[in-house]
Order: structure tokens, then sequence, then C-alpha cells
């Protein structure tokens, strides 16, 4: 049985190692914020890819019930497992609901029963569990937890996973899994064929402008309820914002690209990750 702090180090370790974008934004919580940080991503993490990536000769459905039942003895038992030994510790300490984290799984679970979302409507619910329930798991990190900063997490959530749906087209389609709606592709007369084939056209550009636009509607309504918090709110936030800094300065490289989605993954440079940061947490702390 590891100790707290073993599975701490753990968790900081696996999140450190992984590169996302989201690391760099938690170099700017203080200590035990972070920590905190750290082990929800490796949550997180280790969740989504039990089904993404799971090891060879794994069942993806028996692995999320491991899961589960893990997450069950970090509420009300002892849990074995690295992450949930310090998940524990942080859900007790910080006050985050179990069923965020349902939610969580039920969302990654989803990969496993749909390829294909055949209106909005059904792609808003995976979108919600998936990203905008880490949101709200994040609140609890941060230490701001008002309906308004509720709305304000759910909105960035979904404006987070429509931008990453976007670059990940290519790779998805590779993968057999459509995450655009069914009826935005009809609308704008882009096939299933055709985007497994990976062409560009018209047609193509005007279904991502469309998917873009919708994108850029939630980080509009993120914004909006951002500023109507207060400026302790949006101080204990700034982590958050950072966060939107870098993902809709990816949607807009994604655009300025004409949506080149069939080849490298669209990402930003450490280095531009770390002037978004820097420049987002120098404002939140003299605005």
């Amino acid at each position: 049985m590891m100790t707290v702090d073993e599975a701490q180090a753990y968790c900081t370790a696996l999140t450190k190692k992984s590169g996302s974008n989201f690391y760099y934004s938690f170099l700017f919580l203080p200590k035990a914020r972070r920590q905190a940080m750290y082990t929800v991503y490796a949550f997180c993490k280790a969740v989504d890819s039990a089904v993404d990536e799971p090891p060879p000769g794994s069942q993806p459905q028996e692995e999320l019930t491991r899961w589960r039942a893990e997450l069950d003895a970090a509420y009300h038992g002892k849990p074995t497992w690295p992450i949930t030994i310090s998940l524990a510790y942080h859900v007790k300490t910080l006050g985050i609901p179990k069923v965020y984290f349902e939610e969580l799984i039920k969302g990654v679970e989803m990969d496993l029963q749909n390829n294909r979302y055949l209106t909005f409507d059904e792609l808003s619910l995976y979108c919600y569990r998936v990203a905008s329930i880490v949101g709200l798991i994040c609140l609890h990190i941060f230490g701001a937890t008002s309906a308004r900063a509720q709305d304000y997490a759910v909105a960035l959530g979904m404006a987070f996973q429509l931008t990453n749906i976007l670059r990940d087209v290519g790779a998805d389609a590779a993968q057999n899994r459509i995450y655009l709606p069914l009826e935005d592709l009809k609308a704008c007369q882009h096939s299933e064929k055709a985007l497994r084939r990976r062409t560009y056209s018209p047609e193509f550009t005007r279904l991502m402008e469309f998917e873009a636009g919708r994108a850029h509607q939630y980080y509009e309504k993120a914004r909006a309820a951002y500023s109507a918090l207060s400026k302790q709110e949006r101080r204990a936030l700034t982590v958050a914002e950072i966060m939107r800094g870098v993902y809709a300065r990816i949607l807009k490289k994604l655009e300025a690209s004409d949506f080149q989605v069939f080849g490298p993954r669209i990402r930003l440079s450490t280095g531009h990750r770390l002037v978004i940061a820097a420049g987002i947490w120098i404002r939140s702390r003299f605005s």
C-alpha cells in the first residue's frame, strides 16, 4: 500500500509526462491545489486511456468497472491504486462530489457505445460528461463554486471539447469515430465517406466553419459568465482563464490553417503556451 505522499508523487509524474496543455496552467496554482489538479488529471487520463488506449489483452468495459470500484473505495473504503489513493485524500479535503467522477466515467463509457452522434443534443451530453464535469470538479480545487462559476465551467468545458473534436477530426475518422453531428454533415452536404477519405472541399470547410462558430459561442458564454463573477472568484479562476486562453488560440490556429486537420496535430509550442499563461496571470493580479 502506497502512502498518500507516494501516490501524489506518482500522479505528479504522470501529469508532467503527459505534456498536456493543462499542465502549464497548473504551474500557477499554490502547491496544495496544484497537487490536487495533478491527481484529478491523472484520474481523467487513466480512465480515458482504459478505453482509448487499452493495454493489450484488456477489456475496456472491465477496466471501467474496476475504476468504478476504486472510486467507491476512494470515497467509502480503502483504495489500492496510486491514483485513487491520492484522489481519496483530495476529494475529502476539498469536498468534491462523487457524482462528478461517476459522470466522467459514464462519458468515457459512451465511446464504447457510440461512434456517431446524430444531433448536437446527443453530442452535448458527451461533451458535458467528459469535459464540463471536469470543469465542475476543478471549481472545488480553485475555490469558486457559485452558480455563476458553474455556468462558466460548463460552457468552458463545452468549448474545450468542441475544439478538441475539430482538431482531431482526422485521427478520429481513422478510428471510425465521427463526433461531428451527422445532421451537420447533411446540412453542409459533406458525407461520412468524404470525411473518412480525409477529403478537403468547400463543403468540408463550410462544415468546419460552422462547428468552429459553435465553439466560439461557448467561449463567449464562458467569458460572459466570468465577467459577472466577483473579483475574488475571477482571481480564483485564473488557471481556468489560462486554459481558455490556450484553447481559444488553438481554435484560431485551426481557422487560420483553413482546417488542415488531416496532417500533424495542430498545437501550440511550449513557449507560446507559457507566454499566454504568464500574460493572463499578470493581468489577473494587477487588473
